[in-house]
């Protein structure tokens, strides 16, 4: 991964924020203002981003997400005019204490609506409990009491970049039809793709429905995980931290522009979009892996996939060659954390979205 270290001094955060550990009430967001028709391409009014969310540790063993709460929490501001609430959260603390990605299940597959409204008992697992209890800390889900955005902080074994990651259909520039394929945290990306040259940024979106996504992030209004790999779980990088750290403080520096006023030009990003997982060859009788990446994938994140290309090298010597006749990029390739899950890659189409100007809607 072509990655350029980034110093821990850019933790110094806008003075604008204000740094919360308790909930807020909120005002619901009003129906964004789409372009006239007599300029398509004027600005798009999008409602202030006040509160804002940052968590570590949904996986416990992830540790930059870990380690760079922990400085966040360590380096609150004082209140100022124009101010952002902030609130930081440690999502899984008890994992975090082990260095475990979970105690009992999956924390972050916990946040679909039947999950988060099933009944508690003595024998519910800890990570559901958890997810209950973040829900109402930082939602409810799908209501105008949660959060405006979401940041989940993440490590990935695979050679990745730093990724946003988000759903479909549960932001702001949805119910503007004419843009009604693209996210509103797509200028922010833009943004940060902008602010770091050194380092590959990418903006992936699952099309799943609010109601079955699955993961923290989309307890929020809007909602995104800050994806950033390589880095080994139970580890810490300065390198991959650093990395994280500037993108935590670029977000945060947009959101406070947002807010204050400044209109973000428009342009032209690249999405990926998920199409499928690819889990490993198996054995028919025992289902176990008799397989891996081959070598010539291996590290090839979002590096095209064509017909007839190298997929998995059998333990036999046998390679297998990608399939399909549609090209496909590949994303989280070979993820440590995936081999439970069935999935030895992502796929995805690429596209390329025009992102209209925005500004902060005032009444």
């Amino acid at each position: 991964c072509d990655v350029t270290a980034v110093s821990l001094s850019h933790l110094e955060l806008n003075p604008r924020i204000l740094w919360l550990v308790s909930e807020q009430e909120v005002l619901p967001d009003p129906v964004p203002r789409p372009p006239s028709a007599a300029d398509p391409m004027a600005a798009l009014g999008l409602p202030a981003l006040s509160r804002v969310a940052i968590c570590g540790g949904t996986h416990g063993n992830e540790l930059s997400g870990v380690y760079l709460l922990r400085e966040l929490q360590k380096s609150r501001q004082e209140e100022a005019p124009d101010s952002v609430a902030l609130v930081t959260v440690m999502s899984n603390p008890r994992a975090v204490q082990q260095c475990r990605r979970y105690t009992e299940t999956d924390l972050n597959r916990c946040f679909t609506d039947a999950t988060l409204s099933s009944p508690i008992s003595d024998r519910t697992p800890y990570e559901i409990v958890r997810a209950q209890e973040l829900n109402a800390l930082l939602g409810p889900k799908g209501s105008a009491d949660a959060v405006d955005l979401v940041c989940d902080l993440h490590n990935t074994t695979a050679n990745m970049g730093l990724c946003f990651i988000s759903y479909s259909d549960c932001d702001w520039i949805f119910s503007v039809i004419k843009y009604h394929d693209l996210k509103a945290l797509l200028p922010l990306a833009m943004s940060s793709q902008r602010e770091m040259p050194s380092t590959p940024v990418r903006y992936l979106h699952y099309n799943i429905p609010q109601s079955e996504a699955y993961s923290l992030e989309s307890v929020g209004k809007h909602g995104f995980a800050m994806e950033i790999g390589p880095q080994p779980h139970g580890v810490i990088r300065a390198d991959i931290m650093g990395i994280m750290a500037e993108g935590v403080r670029l977000m945060l520096d947009w959101v406070c522009r947002f807010n204050s006023g400044e209109q973000f030009k428009g342009d032209k990003m690249e999405v990926y979009t998920l199409v499928r997982n690819v889990d490993y060859p198996r054995d028919p009788a025992t289902h176990s892996i008799i397989a891996a990446i081959h070598p010539q994938l291996q590290d090839r994140d979002f590096c095209l996939l064509h017909h007839g290309d190298p997929l998995f090298l059998h333990f036999s010597g046998k390679t297998e060659c990608y399939p399909w006749a549609e090209p496909l990029y590949p994303f989280f390739v070979n993820e440590g954390a995936y081999y439970e899950k069935g999935i030895a890659l992502s796929l995805a189409h690429k596209n390329t979205v025009g992102i209209p100007p925005i500004c902060v809607q005032r009444d």
